[in-house]
């Protein structure tokens, strides 16, 4: 009976000490070699090397000359990076269809000149509450807000947008996306911070 003890005892530290220790140093040594950027969280540094955002991770834009996010169900008030999550409400859900009421009045009120259809992830939230991106159409029904808000062409904020719209993953994964950081630094570039 001892000697089973001991030979269990023995896998049990062997195969934590492998498992727990060195594969992960292993993977993030191979991640960090293979993937710097990726693996350091895709931060966003402004002019001044300052941390800005991720471009994994989605955060609130209130100010109306900005492209803003679908909503955020990840913590109290949203966006929570340590806090991913959805609100796991579903279609019957009476909280999610009041949600969605206010969300969609809120965006016909702050967009009065956008088309009359919302783009639906503009009020539905991701899984991980957390999405960086918006689609094409929602980014792009954004724009005339953004132009009266910056008082620029909406032609031009349009090919800002345009040119920032990323392409399936290798082609063939995922659908045309937007990625919010990214358009918001691009808008600043181009016609200034907004006041």
């Amino acid at each position: 009976m001892k000697k089973e003890l001991w030979v269990a005892l023995r896998m049990t530290v062997v195969t934590l000490v492998l498992t727990g220790i060195v594969y992960p140093l292993v993977i993030t040594g191979a991640a960090r070699a293979l993937f710097p950027e990726a693996s350091g969280g895709s931060l966003v540094k402004d002019e001044n090397g300052a941390v800005i955002g991720s471009r994994l991770i989605g955060q609130p834009f209130a100010n109306p000359a900005y492209l803003q996010p679908r909503p955020s169900a990840a913590g109290a008030n949203g966006y929570d990076g340590a806090s991913s999550s959805g609100s796991n409400l579903g279609p019957t859900s009476q909280k999610l269809h009041d949600r969605v009421k206010a969300d969609v009045e809120r965006l016909k009120q702050e967009n009065p000149d956008a088309g009359e259809t919302i783009p639906a992830d503009l009020v539905t939230a991701s899984a991980s509450g957390l999405d960086p991106h918006v689609s094409p159409a929602g980014a792009l029904w954004q724009v005339p807000r953004i132009a009266k808000a910056r008082g620029e062409d909406p032609a031009v904020v349009r090919a800002v947008i345009e040119a920032n719209i990323e392409e399936p993953t290798f082609g063939i994964l995922g659908e045309p996306r937007v990625n919010v950081l990214a358009v918001n630094l691009a808008l600043n570039r181009k016609f200034g911070q907004p006041h």
